[in-house]
């Protein structure tokens, strides 16, 4: 009796992931036609590409954080001048500098992380 109730359990459990992923596919066909039917003029046609949105807004939120990081290193190394041989202004300025150089370094890493994502992703030499 186990054994019959497993095997049904089974059989409908797998009919079912058969009909979710059947409706899964005629939802996204249909997703997608309202997604084009919502489209007004003058909207990219692209997600990820030269154009695209992804690519721009990343591009833009990659700039900013590599201006604040730059704005932070010029701000310790003022602090750093003007701390008079305080030793806890020194280290603080120290330590202001040093995480604006990781966060410099971790823009502009992230920036070549993500033309080469979109580069390969696409298979195409797209410049971001």
């Amino acid at each position: 009796m186990k054994q019959i109730t497993k095997t049904i359990a089974q059989i409908i459990t797998g009919v079912s992931a058969a009909l979710i992923l059947y409706a899964g596919k005629v939802m996204a066909i249909s997703v997608q036609e309202g997604a084009e039917a919502a489209k007004a003029d003058g909207m990219p046609e692209e997600l990820i590409g030269e154009t695209g949105v992804f690519t721009r807004i990343t591009n833009t939120v990659l700039y900013i954080v590599g201006i604040i990081s730059v704005i932070m290193l010029i701000y310790g190394g003022l602090r750093y001048i003007l701390s008079g041989g305080d030793s806890k202004k020194v280290t603080d300025a120290k330590n202001t500098i040093l995480y604006a150089i990781i966060g410099l370094i971790i823009s502009i890493l992230a920036y070549a992380i993500v033309n080469f994502v979109i580069n390969n992703t696409l298979g195409a030499n797209v410049v971001v």
